[in-house]
């Protein structure tokens, strides 16, 4: 890792320099709700101006620009008795600026599953491959818990990472790429003061966090909790909705959707996003429902988020940033689920 700082004003010039040259996604304002506050959503943008670095947290996670909600993953043609099947995977450089740590740490959670994994996806490795990631820091919402699953900060998985100081940025440089992009202005050497005022950022974002959530054992109280009461009761809450997983930066179910044309002489073939709380994300060939109950869905995404399936290596998944709980219509939040199963295990012992 290299060091830099920047003045603002030098930033600036760099990111409209990006910005000519590339596709870029920013995060931006895009409505207020009912209690007038701003919702922010990462969108294409064409200058500096219109970004807003200062915002919370973006409604929906940076998932969607790698992980679309609908991606054609394969076109067939059947003319003339011939078969033909047509693949494509390209994509064109672009910058995403602005980025949180806990939304870089969940990219990184998904390259272990679509990069590193058994299977790896083409698809999701050319969109990470052709991204330029220039993340950024920021006291957290009150809301938001990614201390507690040490995502708050991050040490791979970006090019570029600022570090607000007032009127300049302490930069972290992780590539070669963004190394050679910022000798097009002017960065100069962290001083000592610099390199103390950045440690000192570094404590005041860990000291703002005022939700946490209890992770020690998680892992174990899952187990001892499988056919815990807890899941009932919240399960009864639950609306099937998916939006949990829409607003997720780590939820990667899908299904795979085969459009056969009318003339039967070509189809296309899509992957769609999914969710576990779907009522028939389970459901089989006749008819038959895997997971019938709306406390068997919500278990096996919550066993998915904190315990780990086999395609990425039983790790958790969740980052902590709580898209979940603010959007679900249910009210329902991981940290209140999390807080009743480690409680009834509490008393079982």
């Amino acid at each position: 890792m290299i060091y830099k700082i920047i003045t603002k004003k030098e930033f600036k010039k760099f990111i409209n320099g990006l910005i000519s040259e590339n596709e870029a996604i920013g995060p931006k304002q895009v409505d207020t709700d009912a209690k007038g506050k701003p919702i922010y959503q990462f969108k294409q943008v064409h200058s500096f101006d219109e970004i807003d670095l200062d915002y919370t947290v973006t409604y929906s996670s940076l998932k969607n620009f790698f992980l679309p909600f609908r991606e054609e993953l394969s076109t067939f043609s059947f003319e003339n008795n011939d078969w033909e099947q047509n693949i494509e995977y390209h994509v064109n450089p672009r910058v995403i600026i602005g980025v949180r740590p806990c939304d870089i740490n969940a990219l990184n959670k998904l390259d272990n599953i679509f990069i590193n994994g058994k299977f790896p996806s083409p698809y999701y490795l050319a969109r990470r491959m052709n991204t330029f990631l220039i993340g950024l820091d920021h006291i957290p919402p009150a809301d938001c818990f990614c201390e507690s699953f040490d995502a708050h900060q991050v040490n791979l998985g970006f090019h570029l990472f600022c570090s607000d100081a007032g009127d300049k940025y302490h930069l972290a440089i992780n590539s070669s790429k963004a190394f050679n992009f910022l000798k097009n202005v002017k960065t100069g050497e962290p001083t000592e003061k610099d390199n103390k005022a950045y440690i000192e950022r570094k404590k005041l974002i860990k000291k703002k966090f005022r939700t946490r959530v209890n992770t020690a054992g998680l892992y174990h109280y899952l187990d001892l909790e499988f056919k815990s009461p807890i899941w009932k009761k919240w399960g009864d809450k639950c609306l099937n909705c998916g939006t949990c997983a829409m607003v997720c930066p780590t939820c990667y179910c899908f299904g795979i959707e085969e459009n056969i044309d009318v003339s039967l002489k070509k189809s296309q073939r899509e992957r769609i996003q999914y969710s576990c709380n779907i009522v028939d994300f389970a459901e089989v060939a006749g008819g038959h429902n895997f997971r019938p109950l709306n406390e068997d869905r919500l278990k096996y995404r919550y066993y998915h988020h904190y315990k780990g399936f086999a395609e990425n290596a039983n790790e958790q998944i969740c980052v902590g940033c709580n898209r979940c709980g603010r959007a679900c219509l249910a009210g329902i939040n991981p940290k209140d689920v999390i807080n009743d199963l480690r409680l009834e295990s509490t008393d079982e012992l």
